[in-house]
């Protein structure tokens, strides 16, 4: 348990850095700001709140039942993958949301508006932090 922790813990930093470094290229790689069609924000409005949602689901589903059993058994071969891999897609689907930025910034929105979705993705990521699983 405590080495999937620790592995868990690095990816979750690696993933931290790149966010930053996706709001530098973002801005330094990404197109001058110019006119955009409106509907492309909300286009991606409903795509930030469809990862968002989708987080929350995985979180629910994959994360705490399995740490609902690694209470009880912190080895166990069938809740620690569960347990790992809900981790790995919480931490992909926050990846996505800054992502959603730097694609902004490429098509011409300017950085408050990306800014939005790389805060989002960091804070999100930040959080979801991998903690041992505690019986209640």
């Amino acid at each position: 348990m405590r080495g999937t922790i620790r592995t868990l813990r690095a990816v979750q930093w690696s993933m931290l850095g790149s966010i930053v470094l996706f709001a530098v290229v973002g801005e330094l790689a990404g197109s001058g700001v110019s006119a955009v069609d409106p509907s492309l924000n909300y286009i991606f409005s409903t795509a930030a709140v469809a990862f968002v949602g989708v987080i929350f689901v995985v979180r629910r589903t994959l994360v705490r039942r399995s740490a609902e059993g690694l209470a009880a058994h912190p080895e166990d071969p069938l809740f620690l993958p569960h347990w790992k891999s809900g981790y790995l897609a919480t931490y992909g689907l926050c990846e996505a949301l800054a992502l959603l930025g730097v694609a902004q910034r490429f098509l011409g929105f300017n950085l408050q508006q990306s800014m939005l979705y790389y805060i989002g993705g960091f804070a999100l990521l930040f959080v979801f932090a991998p903690r041992e699983p505690v019986s209640s």
